[in-house]
Parts: structure tokens; sequence; C-alpha cells
């Protein structure tokens, strides 16, 4: 299991949580996605190499900033 923690502007609410979660889960090899609204992060588990890259284009496809 690989863990990869990104940082996120734009998300303050219940409904940006779901929709970034629901984006990344949808990679192939993306076990489980962590929301932490307060400081921004995202913690994504993994089970297979997954691309920073492509976990930011799909968060920047919800219309969310990713910042690192």
């Amino acid at each position: 299991m690989m863990q990869t923690t990104i940082k996120v502007e734009g998300m303050t609410c219940d409904h940006c949580k779901k929709a970034v979660t629901g984006a990344l889960k949808e990679l192939d090899g993306v076990q489980d996605v962590q929301v932490d609204l307060n400081t921004g992060k995202v913690d994504v588990s993994t089970n297979k190499e997954v691309s920073k890259e492509a976990m930011a284009d799909a968060i920047e496809d919800q219309g969310y900033d990713v910042v690192s």
C-alpha cells in the first residue's frame, strides 16, 4: 500500500469532500481517500503506482486547485 498526500485549495464543504473523493476513487489502484477540509490535505492510499499527475488532474477536473 502506498500513501500520497496532496495539498488542495478551494475545498470548503462536504460536497467538495465527496467530489474529490469520488474523482480519485475512479482512478485504477486507488483504495482509500481521506480529505481534511481544515488543512486542505488529501491522503490517497493506493495498491499500485498511480501518478501524482493523474491524481491532480482528477482533482482539478472537479474545479479545485492542487498546490503540491
